[in-house]
């Protein structure tokens, strides 16, 4: 004789919990919520560059348009050196390099906001 046969359930059934969705998930997935993420970082380091170029152009683009309206700023001179070369030998390009900086720390900033609220 054979005994009777034994069903060994777990009182949950249904199977295992889907886990619940985060940003992260969201991205990697490639849903429209993980492009509505990663449109809004674009979005904020694209207007830092236009920021940062808006600096540039209004600063530097600015130089030539100042020693042609004003043509006595050409004749003067700095430690023998007229200024439209002092200007752009000394001036510009500490200016970029620190224009420079500032927008690496700005983008590491929007980065580091972004993978915070990711990260959650």
């Amino acid at each position: 004789m054979s005994p009777d046969r034994v069903r060994v359930t777990h009182p949950r059934t249904a199977g295992a919990r889907p886990r619940p969705r985060t940003a992260r998930s969201e991205i990697d997935a490639q849903s429209e919520l993980g492009a509505v993420y990663m449109s809004s970082l674009l979005r904020t380091q694209g207007r830092l560059a236009a920021a940062v170029l808006l600096v540039v152009l209004l600063t530097l683009g600015s130089l030539p348009l100042l020693f042609e309206l004003f043509p006595g700023l050409r004749e003067l001179s700095v430690a023998g050196m007229p200024l439209p070369w002092v200007l752009l030998a000394l001036v510009v390009y500490p200016f970029l390099v620190l224009l420079g900086w500032l927008y690496v720390r700005r983008a590491e900033r929007n980065e580091s906001a972004f993978t915070d609220v990711v990260g959650r």
